[in-house]
This record gives structure tokens, sequence and C-alpha cells, in this order.
């Protein structure tokens, strides 16, 4: 956790956070298995499933979320939750498109550490 007297994460300082070499990813904060990050890829969503839990919280732009076999429409202010392992992008997004990604728990995903 921060300390009291510290500035709060903002969306703007880790956008400018991305380079050519982490161009879709940057880590604003880390405390055991909790990981947050800035997603903010361009034209496409090269990912692929993860080892951990996850979940985004879309903070501009627009698109459909495909998790799975199926797609629904996301934007600012929407929460996605997604399992380790499971098959999911973003498509069809707006050039603006950012949100913030949350990993936590074991590997394999806290389903299979029930």
């Amino acid at each position: 956790m921060r300390e009291e007297g510290q500035r709060p994460f903002r969306l703007a300082d880790w956008l400018g956070a991305l380079t050519p070499e982490n161009e879709h990813y940057a880590i604003a904060f880390e405390h055991g298995t909790l990981e947050v990050g800035v997603y903010a890829p361009r034209g496409v969503d090269p990912q692929s499933p993860h080892t951990r839990d996850e979940v985004y919280v879309v903070v501009r732009g627009r698109g459909l979320f495909r998790r799975g076999e199926h797609a629904a429409p996301f934007g600012p202010g929407d929460l996605l939750f997604i399992p380790a392992g499971e098959i999911h992008r973003f498509e069809q997004f707006s050039d603006d498109f950012a949100a913030w990604v949350v990993f936590y728990g074991p590997e394999g995903g806290e389903r299979d550490h029930a």
C-alpha cells in the first residue's frame, strides 16, 4: 500500500512510462502476489492467456472484449474478470483505449487452489 501522503497512481503518468520496448504494458505497483499495471495496446491486442487471475478496469476507450467464444461491448468504467488460462483479448477498440489491469493470486488462479 502507499504510505500516507504519497500521491495516488495516475493513468497519465503510467501511459508516459510505455516505451517502444514495452509499448502495451507498464507495471505501476507490486505487493506480494498483486501486480497493477496500465494496458494500452494500439491497433491489435497481442496477448495470450495469463497464468494468474486478472481484472481490467477500463479507463477510456470502447470496443469489444472477447473471452473464449463470447464477445461483448466495453467502455469506460467497466470491470472485466478473466480467470487464469482463459483466452481473451480486446477487439475493434478505439485508439484512446487504456485500462488498469490487476494480476493477483497463485499461478493457475484461485480456482485451482480453493
